[in-house]
């Protein structure tokens, strides 16, 4: 755990009161994502329970991945050792914590509870209760942004990466990835959205869970028209395919990825202009 934090972590800390979501309002869309935030902390408070006594292995796996992706965005930019880095939906085991930076911040609306739930680590990093969609930095904050399978548990995925943009400085580096599936579970997820503005109360878990499912014809629209050089774009379709084909089905929604893909990872690399 860090001493203090830096002049720049300061800053912000306590800039805002922590809470589920800053920018509420009495939207369908805005409901859907609080629901899946409530889900997300229902998750995360029984998983707290069951790594208990196993932190060392989680920091280890936590301290990889994110050198991993440090590693790759060195190779489009040497970072500098007091880069300004915010990881956008921190969540409960985030990049930010072990990135390497002294001034790393993490954002995610349910920050205080996750700073209680998970302490060995969420200490490692400034966190700030906040929505993606409403950063509370002025413009050009940062020279790092993370976003990592986010923005489609969210309110406004459009909005987070417009918010992200903004407080990327020119010439700062975006690392982004959030899940892609076959167009079917976009349908079935506006389905479920529809029954569930009129009332009908029964979940399927991976649709509330998440706000929208992803195709990749969508995911790159996010990036359409912002002020961004795509430095390198991937989506591992196979992977997810053969991942599907090799994994014992347990249920009749197992077997439907074996046709039609699901969560295969798409992949951003970019530089601010």
């Amino acid at each position: 755990m860090r001493a203090a934090a830096s002049h720049f972590e300061a800053d912000f800390a306590g800039s805002i009161e922590p809470n589920l979501m800053t920018a509420a309002n009495g939207s369908f869309a805005h409901r859907r994502a609080q629901r899946a935030l409530q889900r997300q902390l229902e998750y995360q408070q029984q998983k707290a329970q069951k790594v208990r006594g196993h932190e060392p292995q989680l920091i280890s796996g936590m301290t990889q991945a994110s050198a991993a992706v440090r590693a790759k965005l060195q190779q489009v930019r040497p970072l500098a050792g007091n880069a300004r880095v915010l990881e956008v939906g921190s969540g409960a085991h985030g990049l930010i914590f072990y990135f390497g930076s002294p001034n790393a911040i993490g954002v995610d609306p349910l920050a205080h509870h996750y700073s209680s739930l998970f302490p060995r680590w969420q200490r490692e990093a400034t966190t700030i209760g906040a929505c993606g969609e409403a950063l509370p930095f002025p413009d050009h904050s940062f020279d790092v942004v993370l976003c990592d399978n986010v923005v489609d548990h969210a309110e406004s995925p459009a909005k987070i990466v417009s918010e992200i943009v903004r407080v990327l400085a020119p010439s700062g580096v975006l690392y982004f990835t959030v899940n892609v599936h076959h167009p079917i579970y976009s349908l079935a997820s506006g389905i479920h959205g529809i029954w569930q503005r009129f009332g009908v109360r029964y979940e399927v878990g991976p649709f509330a869970d998440h706000t929208v499912h992803l195709t990749v014809p969508g995911a790159r629209e996010l990036f359409a028209r912002q002020p961004l050089r795509i430095v390198k774009e991937t989506t591992d379709l196979e992977v997810a395919k053969t991942r599907a084909h090799n994994t014992r089905a347990r249920h009749a929604g197992d077997r439907l990825k074996r046709v039609f893909f699901k969560n295969a990872v798409y992949e951003v690399i970019a530089v601010r202009e």
